[in-house]
C-alpha cells in the first residue's frame, strides 16, 4: 500500500480544503516559520488515531479546529482524510480487492471525532489497528518530529525494538497480541469475581438450609 493523498479541511492553520498530493520519489513541503509545515505532519498522525491532544499542542481534541483569524471566522468542524492506494494488492486480507481505501476523521464541536474507512463509519481502533497492519500509525518511529531524532539515537532497548517490529511488519500483530491479552486479564478477573459470587451464594444456601431445617422442626412440633 501507498500513501496517495492528504486532505485537510478546517485542521489547525488550515481553514480552507486543502488538498497534498503524495507522487513517485522525495515529496517535500518547503516553507517559513509558522507557515504550518508541522500541522501537515498532525493532521496525518491526528488521523491515524491519535488521542493525545498534548500531542496535538492542545489542551484539548476541539484545538484542532480552526479557531479563527482577524480575516476569517472560526469554524465548528475538522476533517482530515488519507488516501491509500491498494493496486498491489498488498494490504490486509479484507482489503486484497480494494485498489484505493480512504480514511478520514472528522471532529465536530462538543460532539467528538468519528473515523470513516471507505465512508463507512468505523470504530478508532479498527483506524487504528489498519495502519497498525500496515506498520505504520499515529506513534510510528517512521514520523519523525522536531527534536525526535536525538531521542531515537539514545532510545531505550524497548523503544528500539518498536521500530524493530514496524521494520519486520508485525507491528499489527503486536497490537493485536496486547489486545488478547487485556481480554484475556479481563475474563480472568470475571471469573475470579464469579468464583466469589458462588462462595457467597454458597454460603447464603447453607444458611437457608438451616433455617427451612429448624422450620421444618417447629411445624412438626406444632
Amino acid at each position: 500500500m501507498e500513501f496517495k493523498k492528504i486532505q485537510l479541511n478546517g485542521f489547525k492553520s488550515f481553514s480552507e480544503k486543502t488538498t497534498f498530493l503524495i507522487e513517485k520519489g522525495l515529496t517535500g513541503i518547503v516553507g517559513p516559520n509558522g507557515c504550518g509545515k508541522s500541522n501537515i505532519v498532525e493532521s496525518l498522525r491526528w488521523c491515524m488515531g491519535e488521542t493525545s491532544a498534548k500531542s496535538m499542542r492542545g489542551s484539548g481534541m476541539e484545538d484542532v479546529i480552526f479557531s479563527g483569524t482577524s480575516n476569517k471566522p472560526s469554524k465548528n468542524i475538522a476533517e482530515v482524510s488519507i488516501n491509500i492506494s491498494n493496486t498491489e494488492k498488498s494490504g490486509s486480507y479484507q482489503f486484497k480487492e480494494i485498489e484505493e481505501i480512504e480514511i478520514r476523521r472528522k471532529i465536530e464541536r462538543d460532539k467528538g471525532s468519528r473515523f470513516y474507512l471507505n465512508d463507512k463509519e468505523v470504530r478508532a481502533k479498527d483506524a487504528q489497528m489498519f495502519f497498525a497492519d500496515l506498520s505504520t500509525g499515529a506513534h510510528s518511529p517512521s514520523i519523525i518530529s522536531q527534536g525526535r531524532i536525538g531521542s531515537l539515537v539514545t532510545a531505550k532497548p524497548q523503544d528500539r525494538r518498536a521500530i524493530l517490529e514496524e521494520a519486520a511488519g508485525i507491528s499489527g500483530l503486536h497490537v493485536r497480541r496486547h489486545e488478547a491479552e487485556l481480554r484475556l486479564n479481563a475474563a480472568e478477573n470475571n471469573l475470579k469475581r464469579a468464583d466469589e459470587l458462588r462462595r457467597q451464594l454458597e454460603k447464603q444456601l447453607i444458611s437457608l438450609e438451616k433455617q427451612a431445617e429448624e422450620a421444618t422442626k417447629y411445624k412438626k412440633n406444632i
